[in-house]
């Protein structure tokens, strides 16, 4: 019986022993100082898209020709100015009764004519005419388009039990793809 004992003590140790070094070697690496990480799959619940509102502001150039009124005056003639200048000096000269006094006189007689034969000159031309051509005007104006953006997706996965959410760019479909590390905790 002694060699009996003996031997289930035996198995009993090296049970232990080997046991033992199974630990020690997954352990080691995390003593280490290395991170025992690897990827896996986790179960989609939900994928909720996220939208942004964004502007965009297109500016537009418009254009037009318009007609617009001007007023051309009708070509006036110095005849009338010279005529009453020179009427006006011929009747001063006329009024004055020495030679001095009717310089004086054709003087005063011509400038005072050459303004009455203008002011008559252009009362007689008529009115200007109203003349018509043709005017562009532009203007720039802001169109501003509002549009919503897919700019990722609110994702909720359950991992061993466990929910958990973050944010993707696509739609990450039935499964996520999910690292996951492995330390002691002390």
């Amino acid at each position: 019986m002694t060699n009996r004992l003996t031997k289930q003590k035996r198995l009993t140790i090296s049970s232990k022993l080997a046991l033992a070094a199974l630990f020690t070697a997954v352990a080691m690496p995390s003593f280490a100082g290395h991170n025992q990480g690897f990827t896996d799959f986790a179960k989609v619940i939900e994928a909720e898209p996220i939208y942004q509102t964004v502007e965009y502001d297109t500016p537009e150039r418009k254009c037009w020709t318009e007609s617009v009124a001007y007023q051309k005056p009708h070509n006036t003639s110095a005849t009338g100015t010279i005529l009453g200048g020179i009427v006006g000096a011929a009747i001063g000269n006329k009024l004055g009764h020495k030679k001095s006094n009717r310089r004086i006189g054709a003087v005063a007689g011509a400038v005072l004519g050459a303004s009455i034969g203008n002011d008559i000159s252009r009362n007689n031309s008529g009115h200007s005419t109203t003349e018509y051509r043709d005017q562009k005007h532009c203007e720039v104006t802001h169109r501003i388009r509002k549009e919503e953006e897919l700019v990722g997706y609110r994702v909720t996965y359950k991992y061993h039990g466990q929910t958990y959410q973050t944010r993707t760019a696509e739609h990450p479909g039935k499964k996520l793809k999910v690292a996951v590390n492995v330390q002691p905790t002390e």
